[in-house]
Formats: C-alpha cells, sequence, structure tokens
C-alpha cells in the first residue's frame, strides 16, 4: 500500500531543523532576539506597520478580544463555520456571541449574514465581529467591512486558515486593510509550521502595545509608561534596572525563541508553499470535475488568490445514499486522511443552551456536505487523483 496521507502534515527541512539546534546552543531558549526577529519578519510577509507573537493562535484570538474590550456586556458576532477557540475567545473574556449564517458553498460568513446576524442581537446592536477565513479562502472583506464600519463594529480577522492569502484589491490577508486586527495560527498542519504558536497584526500602535503587555502578564519594562515614579527611579531620575510594573493582570501567552527559530525559517519558504498548495487544489478540482455534480470543489471568492490550508470537497452524500463515516473509513482502509472542518458552533451543547432554537440553514448545509481531503506540499503530483479516485471508489460511483 502507498504510504498514508494525512489531511494535512508539517514540512521540515534541514535548514529549519538547523535554525532550531542554532537557538537551542544560543543563550535564550524564550523571550529573547528571535521573537522579535520573527515579528519583524511577519510584518513585512503580512504589509501589517506591527506584529506580535504568541504561544498558539487561540491565544491569538483571546488577546485580540481582549485588547478590543469585548468583555462582560458586549456582543460579538461570529461565523458559525470555524473552531471553536473563535467563539470561546470571546466567551472566555465574559462577552456574548452571536452566530452568523454561512454561504452553503464557500463556508464563509457573507454581507448579508452579518446583517441578518444584527437584526438578532439584543436591540439591533453589537460591538465587534470576528471575520473567518476558512480552508485558505476570504469572502468579501469590502462588503463585509461596509457592514460592519455602518454599525460601528471592531473587526478582527480570524486567518488562522490564511496566511499568504491575498484578496481583491490587491492586498494581503493580515495587513488589517479592512480590520482591527487580524490572528494567526502555526499549528503543524497549517501553511507555516512552528509546533504551537501564534501571531496578531494590527496597524494600530495602542492595540499593538496593548497584545504585547497583556501576553506576559500585562508587564511593562518602558520607563515611559510607568506611573509610579518613587518606585521606578533613582536620584538620578533613571529607571532601576530591574524595574517592571503592571496596569492590569495579563496572561502568559509568550512564545519560545525555540518556535520563533522555526517560523523564521519557515516564513522564508511561504511563497513557495503556498505555490505548490495553489498546484495540488487545481489537479484536485481537475480530477473531482469529473465527478460533478455529486461531488464538487467549494465555491471560489472571485478576486481573492488562496493560500490553500484545507482541500474541502462538498458530497452530497444524501444523494449517493452513504453516510459520511462510512466514507471515511474506507478511505482510511486505504490509506488517506480526512476530517471534517466544522461541525457549526452552534450546534455544540455549551452554545445551544444560549439559543436552542437556533438554525442557520447555510452553515448546516455546508457542514452536511463537507469533507477534507489530504492536501500538504510534500505530496506527490499523483496524489490527488490517488485520493479521488479512492473517495469515487469509497462512494461507489
Amino acid at each position: 500500500m502507498s504510504a498514508f496521507l494525512p489531511y494535512g502534515r508539517q514540512v521540515i527541512e534541514d535548514d529549519d531543523i538547523a535554525a532550531v539546534v542554532d537557538t537551542l546552543r544560543s543563550d535564550y531558549l524564550t523571550t529573547g532576539p528571535r521573537v522579535a526577529e520573527f515579528e519583524q519578519a511577519l510584518a513585512a510577509v503580512t504589509g501589517a506597520k506591527h506584529a506580535v507573537a504568541c504561544s498558539n493562535g487561540t491565544a491569538a484570538l483571546h488577546l485580540a478580544v481582549r485588547a478590543l474590550n469585548l468583555g462582560p456586556g458586549t456582543t460579538t458576532i461570529v461565523p458559525a463555520v470555524t473552531f471553536l477557540a473563535t467563539a470561546n475567545a470571546v466567551r472566555l473574556n465574559g462577552g456574548d456571541v452571536v452566530f452568523a449564517d454561512v454561504d452553503p458553498d464557500t463556508g464563509l460568513m457573507r454581507a448579508k449574514d452579518l446583517t441578518h446576524a444584527l437584526a438578532r442581537c439584543p436591540d439591533g446592536a453589537a460591538n465587534a465581529v470576528i471575520n473567518v477565513h476558512l480552508a485558505g479562502q476570504c469572502g468579501d472583506l469590502a462588503e463585509i467591512n461596509a457592514v460592519a464600519r455602518r454599525h460601528r463594529l471592531r473587526i478582527v480577522e480570524d486567518a488562522c486558515h490564511a496566511i499568504g492569502t491575498t484578496y481583491a484589491s490587491g492586498g494581503r490577508i493580515g495587513d488589517n486593510g479592512f480590520s482591527d486586527i487580524t490572528c494567526f495560527s502555526f499549528h503543524p498542519v497549517k501553511t507555516i509550521a512552528m509546533g504551537e504558536g501564534g501571531a496578531l497584526t494590527t496597524n494600530d500602535p495602542t492595540l499593538a502595545n496593548i497584545v504585547a503587555r497583556d501576553r506576559s502578564h500585562g508587564m511593562t519594562r518602558d520607563p515611559r509608561d510607568f506611573a509610579l515614579a518613587d518606585e521606578a527611579f533613582d536620584e538620578r531620575n533613571e529607571a532601576h534596572p530591574w524595574y517592571y510594573e503592571m496596569e492590569s493582570p495579563g496572561l502568559n501567552y509568550r512564545i519560545p525563541d525555540i518556535l520563533c527559530a522555526l517560523g523564521i525559517s519557515q516564513l522564508k519558504k511561504l511563497e513557495r508553499f503556498t505555490a505548490r498548495r495553489r498546484d495540488l487544489v487545481a489537479r484536485y478540482d481537475a480530477e473531482i470535475k469529473r465527478l460533478s455534480p455529486l461531488i464538487k470543489p467549494l465555491a471560489r471568492t472571485p478576486g481573492v488568490a488562496p493560500a490553500w490550508h484545507l482541500y474541502a470537497a462538498l458530497i452530497d452524500f444524501k444523494a449517493l445514499r452513504i453516510d459520511r463515516s462510512t466514507v471515511m473509513r474506507r478511505l482510511a482502509s486505504q490509506g488517506i486522511g480526512t476530517q471534517v472542518h466544522y461541525l457549526p458552533v452552534y450546534r455544540q451543547p455549551y452554545y445551544r443552551e444560549f439559543d436552542p432554537d437556533l438554525r442557520l440553514p447555510g452553515a448546516d448545509e455546508y457542514y452536511r456536505r463537507t469533507l477534507s481531503l489530504p492536501l500538504f506540499p510534500s505530496m506527490a503530483d499523483a496524489d490527488p487523483a490517488r485520493v479521488v479516485a479512492a473517495l469515487a471508489a469509497a462512494l461507489g460511483l
């Protein structure tokens, strides 16, 4: 049998390993120069003015929510098709979540979905929206921005799937052309792998400073920020070398230099990894086209060049009279791993308690059909054809 193909995996090369080893031999394993170097590289790649690295993508979302004061008494709109962390970040900060529906053919929130979600908010008002980019693709950022700004919403982009994606006006995801803060993840199945790791980008220096403090217990060592002059400064009006202050409690969401060394090395390969993923997606599309209309690729957002994180096929399991679990087990027996991204979050037991009668038909239709197939840069050219042939057999086609 051919080698097992998971739905996603990292690509680690000799220079990545060497970068980590060099850091292991250095004076700093954490909170050292590699963190700042990674942040500078990420800001350059995304076109943002500021980047702040943190421990993972969930931490990035939580830091963003805290920086925007989305706590008790606030409401944030979240698309129903996303990972748990998007909504949980708001709830962990004490804010309320209202779920938006999505396009059943992309899994992405549209401007009209945001408008409908706003109508379901208390008094028809909200404080923020988290715009989720799914599988590497984003929706119409300008349209969503127009609705959000008209209703005075702060905008967070959950770009944990989308580093390297460009959008219709020629911008890059992470440049914050249509948002206040963008959040990234560098989990091993993502385009850039750091083991675990996350980051935020923003063009607002105040938000960047808040996030940077909050990831490290709320501490600052910058004398310009010190409030207690009698504690902070000596008789020469120089700050004590050991001194720090905390204006408000923060978290320990710091990221080690070891992981940032890997991230710096991986970021240099972003263009190559993205190009390879696009090539593999084109090969999948060509194979799946032969099985249409019962199997389709995701619909595409005009003007967007996705850095594909996932290859999600839309399969009419109902018309084929077969259940998804059976198909996944049959594929696994042929050495092909698959996954489902995602059960709509509003259907999770915790969130059902808040609105048990809620129904979001676009999200439910997307979930009913989606199946993520293997996608990672080290796949062979022939692998998409192998996967689709096995999928057709598993479906009885």
